[in-house]
């Protein structure tokens, strides 16, 4: 009993920890950002930045953490679905980077609060499924929040703003198709990051030598060294790296919804760092606004928690389904912590209910990956 009690009490340790040190990267990620962007206005050179930390760190640093290695993935299905997934990453990033360069900090994590609502939508255009009337309730107070915040916004920007919402959508719709990935292939979440910041890098490079190149050369902060503006890229990309590997090691280790109420507060931190760091102006009309849409996001999680037995399956698992994938082959390794005949291979049996994800942590709670990226 006693035993049990202090893996408990260490485990909440480790997860607090780990907490606190995501809502630090993720708020110096996002103020360092700002002030590259201030000065070298090229959001596209960022996103670069940062594809290539994700594709030169991860592959040696996994290696080392011995992370297992995925299987081949067909070319049909590589394709169809993995090569959607990094334009959409891409596409998300790149927005998200415009989104940040043209509003405030804490006008763009106010915005990309309205993922509930995409995810709602875009769940129902692909796959049909309808939710309970008390999660359509719950994003009522995240529209008005982000309306409320858009209408009282000092340094609005149209196109911040858009920029943000299509940032949320592309990482709503990667949320969504990830976890059909994930489960198809078994490939571990990591891996399944470190495959699309490669593939991303390798579609936008010639993008970005089009059109971003010549004028990144031409600037002075590149012409004269500045090595101010350099240090802070470097430092943006190896923060957005680190960002990810934690938000990841925080979501093996909990719930879903416990990650969930996690990532509402990491924004509210980020907002309030950015306000106290960037001092960017506001009004308290604001503020009331940012508030209201972080607890819509809030009262939407415990809305799906307590409608779960209503909802039906989300993504395509059966002949039947609204969009028809073929599984492939199912090969496990050493390191597989998934299912063969209903059994998990360290001998537990799976929990009943539809359990998307296949790389569980092996934590106490016996958890699983629920998103990709946050």
């Amino acid at each position: 009993m006693l035993g049990g009690k202090r893996t408990g009490s260490r485990h909440i340790a480790v997860v607090l920890l780990m907490c606190l040190f995501w809502y630090v990267i993720s708020s110096s990620n996002n103020v360092i950002g700002k002030m590259v962007l201030n000065e070298f206005p090229f959001p596209m050179t960022v996103t670069l930045v940062q594809l290539c930390s994700i594709t030169l760190y991860s592959g040696p640093f996994f290696n080392l953490w011995r992370i297992r290695k995925y299987q081949d993935i067909p070319r049909p299905y590589y394709y169809r679905l993995i090569v959607p997934l990094a334009l959409g990453k891409l596409l998300a990033s790149v927005t998200s980077h415009i989104s940040l360069w043209k509003v405030p900090v804490s006008y763009a994590h106010t915005v990309k609060a309205t993922m509930p609502l995409f995810t709602v939508v875009l769940t129902r255009l692909f796959f049909g499924e309808k939710q309970p009337t008390l999660v359509y309730l719950s994003l009522l107070p995240i529209i008005t929040g982000v309306g409320i915040a858009t209408v009282t916004e000092i340094s609005f920007d149209m196109l911040g703003l858009i920029s943000a919402l299509i940032s949320t959508m592309g990482f709503s719709m990667q949320n969504i198709f990830s976890k059909k990935v994930l489960k198809d292939t078994n490939i571990h979440h990591l891996r399944l990051l470190h495959l699309l910041g490669q593939l991303s890098l390798f579609i936008f490079l010639p993008l970005w030598l089009y059109v971003d190149s010549f004028a990144v050369f031409r600037h002075t902060a590149i012409k004269n060294l500045d090595y101010r503006v350099i240090a802070l890229l470097f430092a943006d990309g190896v923060l957005n790296w680190l960002q990810n590997i934690i938000a990841f090691s925080v979501l093996s280790l909990v719930t879903p919804l416990t990650y969930a109420v996690a990532s509402a507060s990491k924004r509210i931190f980020v907002i309030a760092v950015s306000l106290l760091i960037l001092g960017n102006p506001v009004t308290w009309v604001n503020c009331l606004g940012m508030t209201l849409a972080i607890v819509g996001v809030l009262c939407y999680n415990r809305a799906k928690q307590m409608t779960r037995g209503q909802e039906k399956p989300t993504l395509p698992l059966s002949q039947s389904s609204h969009v028809k994938y073929s599984p492939l082959e199912q090969h496990t390794d050493p390191y597989y912590r998934g299912s063969v005949n209903g059994k998990l291979s360290n001998g537990l049996h799976r929990t009943p209910g539809n359990s998307l994800l296949a790389n569980g942590s092996g934590m106490p709670n016996g958890t699983t990956t629920r998103l990709l990226f946050v």
